[in-house]
């Protein structure tokens, strides 16, 4: 959903604006997008991140924040599931400007943003150095991550590991899916 302009927002005005707001908003670079509600698996999934993601990094540098706290990446301010930044964050701070790895759960809704706006949007933002988009129906990343002057990705799925060599843990992609129903492969999938 987004609303009509006359003109383009600038990122100031979408920040003022978005203060005055009930529901939470993204910003395109153009105009404002509303962010809908998710799923309970999306939310399970979000919960497997805090805890093996933001677990693994308890005590150290780089420090996991969840979809409650923004990003500005590429001139668009968006609401990741989660990310993972390496510079100290102020307590009160509302807009993360350097973020790291970065998590997306793909939902119907919202999956072709994910893949593609958000994706080049991470990719031409410098502290970004992994991208990490979960399937929600089945044990499946595309993750995108820097290498030299590219932008690579590759498909990791089943039983691996996820490899984050940015922020110096890996994951068991499994700890990720815990508690989420998932879907044999063949079977259709309700959005």
């Amino acid at each position: 959903m987004s609303i009509a302009l006359e003109r383009p927002m600038t990122l100031d005005e979408f920040l003022l604006w978005e203060q005055g707001q009930d529901l939470r908003w993204e910003f395109d670079g153009f105009m404002p997008v509303a962010m809908t509600g998710g799923t309970a698996d999306h939310s399970a999934m979000q919960r497997n991140l805090a805890i093996a993601v933001g677990g693994r990094l308890r005590g150290q540098r780089c420090q996991l924040y969840t979809a409650d706290l923004k990003v500005l990446v590429a001139g668009s301010i968006r609401y990741p599931d989660a990310f993972v930044a390496c510079t100290p964050v102020p307590g009160d701070a509302l807009v993360v400007t350097d973020p790291v790895v970065v998590f997306e759960v793909l939902s119907p809704s919202t999956a072709s943003t994910d893949i593609g706006a958000k994706n080049q949007e991470y990719r031409d933002t410098p502290s970004v150095q992994r991208y990490v988009m979960l399937a929600q129906d089945r044990r499946q990343a595309t993750v995108f991550a820097r290498s030299s002057d590219d932008w690579v990705g590759h498909i990791v799925s089943g039983d691996t590991i996820l490899h984050m060599p940015e922020i110096g843990i890996s994951v068991p992609l499994a700890e990720l899916y815990d508690g989420v129903a998932l879907h044999p492969p063949g079977a259709p999938v309700n959005g």
